[in-house]
């Protein structure tokens, strides 16, 4: 059984959501919280697999509690649940380590099925807001420097991998483009997470857009 923890200080929404997730055979919500403190005590408490997230919750709000959770050994996954009003938030999120974002408006069926995904250990990615939160984090200036400061290590085709992965593209469709196997992009992405610190393909995805890596812009020679 995948255990799943809901965090939102609005009740309506986690009762909304348990009723979601109960359909599912193979997920079952341990225990709901209503702020990033009942969150982390919650985490310890029950051991969820997966954490659904909100960021504005009075008192310790989620960024603070996904921070928190980060640091804790094997800590579940945690997906950013999000209106998507603030896109600084969501950034901030993923610099924090949450593994994924999802809006709150998610039709159910997808909803269960994402939650598995972040389970297996993948990255939960709602697409749009994936674009707009690549726009967002675009780089210019000191912040483009920076990024491309830390890239500077990587081959070329590290660079290319990552590239595609601020395009937001799967390890599939990576491999189609770059003509090699799905196996070789995952040991790519996997190595290159470490060589750059990151703690998923999210970030991964943000650092190349911060960089000016994706869209017209690219990595100068």
């Amino acid at each position: 059984m995948i255990r799943v923890l809901i965090v939102d200080d609005e009740r309506m929404v986690c009762a909304q959501l348990r009723t979601i997730l109960s359909v599912a055979e193979d997920l079952v919500v341990v225990a709901e919280a209503y702020d990033g403190a009942e969150a982390v005590e919650a985490v310890v408490r029950h051991r969820p697999h997966v954490v659904l997230m909100d960021l504005h919750m009075p008192g310790v709000d989620g960024l603070a509690a996904i921070e928190h959770i980060a640091r804790f050994p094997a800590p579940p996954k945690v997906v950013v649940l999000t209106t998507f009003d603030r896109d600084g938030y969501v950034l901030r999120a993923m610099s924090l380590g949450a593994a994924g974002f999802l809006l709150k408006d998610t039709p159910p069926e997808d909803l269960i099925g994402l939650v598995r995904v972040a389970a297996d250990g993948h990255t939960v990615l709602s697409p749009a807001a994936t674009r707009r939160l690549l726009t967002a984090s675009a780089g210019h200036g000191a912040t483009r420097e920076r990024a491309l400061a830390r890239i500077a290590d990587l081959t070329d085709r590290e660079v290319e991998v990552l590239t595609c992965l601020g395009e937001g593209l799967s390890n599939a469709k990576i491999a189609r483009r770059l003509y090699l196997s799905e196996a070789t992009i995952k040991s790519y992405v996997s190595r290159m997470l470490v060589k750059l610190g990151l703690s998923n393909r999210t970030q991964a995805g943000l650092l190349a857009s911060e960089a000016g890596l994706t869209g017209a812009a690219r990595r100068p020679r």
